[in-house]
C-alpha cells in the first residue's frame, strides 16, 4: 500500500490500515453515490417537466460534481473511523454501557447505527466527559440532521464565534467556555435553506 497515504492516515491520527481506510471509502462512496447517473430517466415526460418546473435539477451527473461527492465521502469515512463505541464510550465516561444507551435515546448523545451497533461521533467527547454545553447544542438540532451534517457545523470555523480575536468551531467555543447559546441558535437553523 502507499506509503504515503499510511503518513497520512497517521499525521490525521486514524488508528486504521491504508486498505482499511480504502474500504470506509468505498463503503460511504456506496452509500453516497447517486444510484442512477440520469435521474430524469425515471420519470415519464409529463412529470420530468412538472419536477423542472417547481425547480429540481434533474440534469444528468457531470464530472464537475465529482469534487464535492470525493470530500464529503471522505468526510463520511473519516467520521466512521473516529468514532466510539458505546464500549469505548462508556470506558470513556466511566459509566456502564447502558447509560450510553439511555443517552443516545434521548438524545443527550449523538450517534448512528452501523452494522447493527452504535457508533457516537468523536467530536461530542472531551478529556473524560462530553463537550461542556453538549446537551444544549443537541436539543436545538433538528432531529432529522444526520450525524455528519452536525460534524460538520460543530468542526467548521464560524465567524461569529470568536476565540482570542480568531474564528472558531463550535467545539472549540464551547471548549474554552464560550456561552452553550451562541452556538445551539445557528444550531437550530441546521437544514434550513438560506
Amino acid at each position: 500500500m502507499s506509503p504515503a497515504l499510511e503518513s497520512v492516515l497517521a499525521k490525521a491520527g486514524l488508528q486504521v490500515t491504508p486498505d482499511e481506510f480504502l474500504s470506509l471509502v468505498a463503503d460511504a462512496a456506496k452509500k453516497l453515490a447517486p444510484p442512477h447517473p440520469d435521474p430524469a430517466s425515471y420519470f415519464p415526460p409529463d412529470q420530468r417537466d412538472a419536477l423542472v418546473e417547481v425547480g429540481l435539477d434533474l440534469s444528468p451527473h457531470r464530472v464537475s460534481d465529482d469534487q464535492g461527492r470525493a470530500r464529503t465521502v471522505v468526510a463520511h469515512a473519516v467520521l466512521r473511523d473516529s468514532a466510539l463505541t458505546v464500549a469505548e464510550a462508556a470506558r470513556q465516561l466511566g459509566v456502564d454501557t447502558s447509560r450510553i444507551r439511555h443517552r443516545l435515546g434521548v438524545g443527550r448523545l449523538v450517534g448512528w447505527k452501523d452494522r447493527g451497533s452504535w457508533r457516537l461521533p468523536a467530536w461530542q467527547f472531551a478529556g473524560g466527559g462530553v463537550l461542556p454545553g453538549l446537551e444544549a447544542v443537541l436539543a436545538a438540532v433538528p432531529a432529522d440532521q444526520p450525524a455528519l451534517v452536525v460534524a460538520g457545523f460543530m468542526t467548521t470555523e464560524q465567524e461569529d464565534l470568536l476565540v482570542d480575536g480568531k474564528p472558531t468551531t463550535p467545539r472549540e467555543w464551547l471548549l474554552a467556555g464560550g456561552e452553550p447559546r451562541r452556538v445551539t441558535a445557528p444550531a437550530a437553523q441546521l437544514g434550513t435553506p438560506a
